[in-house]
Order: structure tokens, then C-alpha cells, then sequence
């Protein structure tokens, strides 16, 4: 063996499957693999050859070959997840050297990047149940949708699933706020703005404030006031790779950010509260996110104004009901003293308990 090392780029520490296997001498197509492989938040281990310690190579979650190597690892074990990278546009013998060493597939740089980072970070994460994502979104303003988003993202990080929460509303004021960790340190939306295509999920997750045992994606109190529809569709994509629970507290319009998250959910509650102009204005909303996304549920709020209740309120939207919250007296005082919605008992409690024993009676374990 000529040499070997191992990377100590910037993957975010923390359990994670092995770094794939780089091998080549080409060094300006070794600093492009290093590079990639930070991007998708992987530690490589890289060789200038097929490793002679003896099970490195099949053990490998994958291996990218540089096209200067294929005749030093000719006679290794064939195995699926060999790549064969070159940078040699018309190189017509690219392919017969695949062949030689079993490559699944040929990529050229730098036109096959993107395609290098997806495959690294898939490996990396692991490629398994995507999280249960549900959307919270307000009938009218004022009824109570990010109390909803939170309580349902405590009360699921409770029971030790996995659960990540994300501020989609940038005129909110910040989730963080509402769970009392304005100043816990971590990346807010102004970090991720700029973000196109893949966004590592794991290192997304640790990136994040850690808040009631869940992370927590929300905005700062800077002048950031919008999310890019490229950003929120890669986020939103990497925190339903890690599995678990994605909660999203939505705005009531529906722009191109908006539907990027909501083409990525799984379902929408839609919080009502029983008045006759919430109604009506939560017909609108539901009529505009119902474009999109077909399971949409509403969550009926009291008081209810005279000869309503929950029942008339889903049936007068005509979509089913998810359940009520009835009036909880003391919350918002709760919310004042630092209280995390849903961490105590309560009618908002139980309604995210009994929400979540439905939702996940046929997801698989975190």
C-alpha cells in the first residue's frame, strides 16, 4: 500500500455509518472527492490503492475509484457501490476500465457533483423510513397553529422519538421564542438561506438548538424575512431523511416556499377556532393548501359561538376532523412563566398525546 489516512473534515461528530473509501494519486481530483464528501458530511478514508488491511474495501459503504487507479484495483473483490470518477470528457476507454473493476457507474467531474454528494450522503445517513412530517397551519391569524406546532413536537421528542421542529413562518417571531430559547446557541433560518440541493441531515440536526429534547429550526430576530423556495425544499429534506417526527408551523399563505414544505408533508392540521368568520377564513386556506396537498385535517378550537361545535365546524370545511382543542384557561400564563406548550398536562397535552398514537400506529420506530 502506497498510503493511506483518513479525512477530518467537517462532519458533524455524533454515530454515523463508515465514510466511504476514496483511492487514487491524482491530488487535484482527491482535494474535488475531499471536498464533495465535506459537503455531504462524510469522513473519508483514502487510500492510493486497494487497502491491504483485509476486509477495508468490502466493508466500505462505498468506494470512489479516480480513473488513475483502476489498474491497482483490478483484482479486487467485485462488490455493488464502486463509482469510477475521471475527468476526462471524451475518454472512450472510461467505461471498458469500469468493467474491469465492477463499477456500478462512471461519473466525470465536475458535471457529476451533485450526483457524488446525494450518493456520499445517502450512505453516510442511511437511506431508511423518512420521518412522519405534519404541517400546522392557522385558519385565521391568531388561532393558535405555532402553540399547535410546538406542543405536538414536545410531546412527540417525549416519548425519545426523534423530532425535529421548523419555524416556517417568518413573521412569527420565532418558535424559539415560544419554547423559551431565544438565546440557546445553534443555527437559525438566516444560516440556511442560501442553500440549494442537498443539505446533510445529520449535520442539519446538530447544527440546531437543542430545546425540551427536540431541535428546533427557527428564525432569528434579524432582518431575514424569507425562506427561498430551493432552501426550504432542501432543509425540509434533510430533516425527513433522519426518520423520526418533522413538525412544521406554517403561515397562511401559500407562496412558492410554502408549497415547497407542503408538498413534502405527509398531512396538515388546519387550527379553527368556532367562530363563523374563522370559518370562512379558513375556507380560503384550506381551498389554497388543498391544491397541493390532498390530506388536509382540521383541529376545531373553542368556544364555539352559538349552535356550533367541533362536527359542524369540519363538516361546514368539508374535511374530516383531527380532533378539538377545547379552551385551556391557564396557557397562556403557562407560556408567559416559560412553560413549553404541551409539556404539562392539559387539554393541549392530551390532544398531541392521542394525535400522535393515531398518526404513528403504523410508522416504524425511531
Amino acid at each position: 500500500m502506497a498510503g493511506s489516512n483518513t479525512s477530518k473534515g467537517t462532519a458533524a461528530a455524533g454515530v454515523r455509518r463508515p465514510g466511504p473509501l476514496i483511492v487514487t494519486e491524482d491530488m487535484e481530483l482527491l482535494d474535488d472527492l475531499l471536498r464533495l464528501c465535506a459537503a455531504a458530511g462524510a469522513e473519508p478514508e483514502v487510500h492510493h490503492s486497494v487497502p491491504e488491511r483485509r476486509g477495508v474495501w468490502e466493508a466500505a459503504s462505498l468506494i470512489l475509484v479516480g480513473d488513475d487507479a483502476v489498474g491497482r484495483c483490478a483484482g479486487a473483490a467485485r462488490r455493488r457501490g464502486v463509482l469510477l470518477i475521471g475527468r476526462g470528457q471524451d475518454d472512450p476507454d472510461l467505461w471498458r476500465r469500469a468493467v474491469e473493476i465492477g463499477a456500478d457507474s462512471v461519473l466525470r467531474l465536475p458535471q457529476g457533483e451533485r450526483w457524488i454528494v446525494d450518493r456520499v450522503a445517502d450512505v453516510v445517513e442511511g437511506v431508511g423510513e423518512q420521518a412522519l412530517t405534519v404541517g400546522v397551519i392557522g385558519g385565521r391569524g391568531g388561532a393558535g397553529a405555532s402553540t399547535l406546532a410546538c406542543a405536538l413536537a414536545v410531546t412527540a421528542a417525549r416519548t425519545g422519538r426523534r423530532t425535529m421542529l421548523i419555524d416556517g413562518d417568518p413573521l412569527g417571531g420565532g418558535l424559539d421564542v415560544l419554547l423559551g430559547g431565544e438565546r440557546t446557541a445553534g443555527r437559525r433560518w438566516p444560516d440556511f438561506v442560501s442553500s440549494k440541493g442537498r443539505v446533510a441531515g445529520g449535520a442539519l440536526e446538530e447544527s440546531l438548538p437543542l430545546l425540551h429534547r427536540l431541535r428546533v429550526l427557527s428564525w432569528d430576530r434579524g432582518d431575514t424575512v424569507s425562506v427561498p423556495p430551493e432552501a426550504m425544499r432542501s432543509v425540509l429534506a434533510a430533516a425527513r431523511r433522519r426518520g423520526g417526527v418533522v413538525v412544521v408551523d406554517l403561515p397562511r399563505r401559500v407562496d412558492e416556499a410554502v408549497t415547497e414544505a407542503l408538498v413534502q408533508l405527509d398531512l396538515a392540521l388546519l387550527v379553527v377556532p368556532g367562530e363563523l368568520r374563522a370559518i370562512a377564513a379558513a375556507a380560503r386556506v384550506a381551498s389554497a393548501v388543498g391544491t397541493v396537498l390532498p390530506d388536509v385535517r382540521v383541529v376545531a378550537r373553542g368556544p364555539y359561538t352559538a349552535g356550533l361545535d367541533d362536527g359542524w365546524v369540519a363538516a361546514s370545511l368539508g374535511l374530516p376532523l383531527a380532533g378539538e382543542l377545547p379552551l385551556e384557561a391557564r396557557l397562556p400564563q403557562a407560556q408567559d412563566e416559560g412553560v413549553a406548550p404541551g409539556s404539562s398536562a392539559g387539554p393541549l397535552a392530551r390532544f398531541c398525546t392521542a394525535f400522535w398514537e393515531r398518526a404513528l400506529a403504523k410508522a416504524v420506530p425511531a
